[in-house]
């Protein structure tokens, strides 16, 4: 004999399904370059400014960031690489960042899947590296890009808002 599900219950999972296949507020991208024949992938939620004050704002100074909107930032890498000074092996990471005044750090997690920050433990570092930050033109949405950097590296670039923060990656 099968039980009749609640109504109540029925139209929670109706407004669940629907909601599921709203577009995202921030949308999300994938951004990759090939290196010494070596794929690596960054996926990354895309917020917008929307007229707010993004960082001492909306993401506060002085506490890690997941580095993109929604679910957490992953780097995924056929390569070992050095991200400034940061050796990572190859694998997928989760990728955060504690923006500051003056300078950015760039965190490499060992836990690739997790909900933004809300989850994020020091402990699992892979460990950090500094960005080099300057101010750029008004980015709108929030990029990151992986521009191509003689043969065997390119340059990190995380922009949004007039703030650009920039490492150097080479596959090792």
């Amino acid at each position: 004999m099968t039980k009749a599900l609640p109504l109540l219950f029925v139209s929670a999972l109706m407004a669940t399904s629907a909601a599921a296949q709203e577009p995202r507020l921030s949308p999300h991208e994938q951004t990759s370059i090939t290196i010494g024949g070596k794929k690596i992938t960054i996926e990354y939620g895309r917020p917008y400014v929307k007229g707010r004050k993004i960082f001492g704002g909306l993401e506060p100074l002085g506490k890690v960031w997941r580095t993109g909107a929604d679910e957490a930032t992953t780097l995924t890498t056929e390569a070992d690489l050095m991200i400034g000074s940061l050796k990572v092996p190859k694998g997928t990471y989760g990728l955060f960042t504690l923006p500051e005044a003056s300078r950015w750090t760039l965190i490499v997690n060992t836990v690739a899947k997790q909900w933004g920050a809300f989850t994020y433990d020091q402990k699992k570092d892979l460990g950090r590296t500094e960005m080099k930050l300057s101010q750029g033109p008004k980015t709108e949405q929030f990029t990151i890009t992986l521009q191509p950097q003689g043969a065997s590296g390119a340059i990190l670039k995380l922009a949004w808002d007039t703030v650009v923060a920039t490492a150097p990656l080479t596959v090792q």
